[in-house]
């Protein structure tokens, strides 16, 4: 090409970084609200100008070739460059003002993002936001996401991570439950219930447990060896949602994230049971808020995480009274 060319072309160029982060000309096009047709139509004219293929095309995706690659991998750092730029001079006027993608896992989308939304929104009148609720580990840059919520115990080095608040993993059982059968005064009494479980793979389901003490990293605990239960009960079900409202529905005792069990245990539909105990390996023990790396955050990412870090700063934990 020309110099003329790529001044020409500088619109191609930057739609083939993005068909080569998104992975199909829809899903680009989408990323760039602009049309399928038009997007195919700006790499055929790349590819023309440049004389070269550059995108190997099948009914559902598409595949830089090394020739494509290589294009895109020389230009990848100047869009950045060109983005934080923008960025940073966008955030001098004024409100925090643009668009903002987020996906977060479901269960907590529901039950502590959603609710926190509106507050958000009205505060920046001048953001939108879209959120992607999905318990499957998206991709962010790749699927055009400024910011996920992961529930951990480590977030990926990777990405920049900001933390936004402690958890814990609890157990319940509804007063209902509790009626037909004794609470159980160690893990080991578990193996006699109806457990409601997270699957996490093939093979019995089991749950571990450590004293609270020692997990706390008071000396005076022992360092007991961790007690592993395993359990079973009628129902296995990936998403904490659907595990608390079985609890409730009196058909079992289940482990959930505090941030689950946190309204029910404070309305008394659900009591914790062995808190002395704490259940390791379950679920995650932080909320991160996490972006892809690069070397500025655009003020709308910025305040959206001081938002949630604001909402989080007090955890979910709830210590209902003892007696069942």
């Amino acid at each position: 090409m020309t110099k003329t060319n790529v001044e020409e072309l500088w619109e191609h160029l930057h739609w083939l970084v993005v068909l080569q982060q998104q992975g199909s000309f829809s899903k680009a096009a989408a990323r760039l609200g602009v049309s399928k047709a038009s997007m195919s139509q700006h790499i055929a004219d790349l590819e023309k100008a440049a004389g070269i293929t550059l995108v190997q095309r099948t009914t559902r995706s598409a595949t830089l070739t090394d020739a494509g690659r290589q294009l895109v991998d020389s230009m990848r750092g100047a869009f950045e460059q060109i983005a934080s730029g923008y960025a940073n001079v966008r955030d001098l006027a004024g409100a925090p003002r643009g668009f903002l993608r987020v996906t977060a896992p479901v269960a907590f989308s529901r039950q502590q993002l959603v609710p926190l939304l509106p507050g958000f929104l009205r505060r920046y009148p001048q953001i939108q936001v879209e959120l992607d609720m999905s318990d499957r580990l998206r991709p962010l840059a790749q699927e055009g996401f400024d910011i996920a919520v992961r529930h951990t115990s480590a977030p990926p080095e990777t990405h920049v991570a900001w933390t936004l608040a402690a958890t814990r993993t609890v157990l319940v059982a509804s007063r209902s439950y509790l009626r037909t059968r004794s609470a159980p005064e160690s893990p080991e009494a578990l193996a006699d219930h109806a457990c409601l479980h997270y699957p996490r793979r093939q093979g019995t389901a089991t749950w571990t447990f450590v004293p609270e003490a020692q997990d706390a990293g008071d000396a005076g605990a022992g360092h007991a060896d961790p007690v592993t239960v395993p359990v079973a009960g009628p129902l296995a079900v990936n998403n904490s949602e659907a595990l608390r409202d079985a609890a409730i529905e009196g058909l079992g005792i289940a482990l959930l994230p505090d941030f689950s069990a946190q309204s029910a245990l404070a309305s008394g539909r659900l009591v914790e049971l062995l808190p002395q105990w704490r259940a390791t390996g379950a679920f995650g023990d932080w909320l991160y808020a996490i972006r892809p790396y690069s070397a500025h955050a655009s003020r709308v990412s910025q305040v959206f995480v001081e938002y949630l870090r604001e909402s989080f700063s007090q955890g979910f934990a709830f210590r209902p009274p003892a007696q069942v």
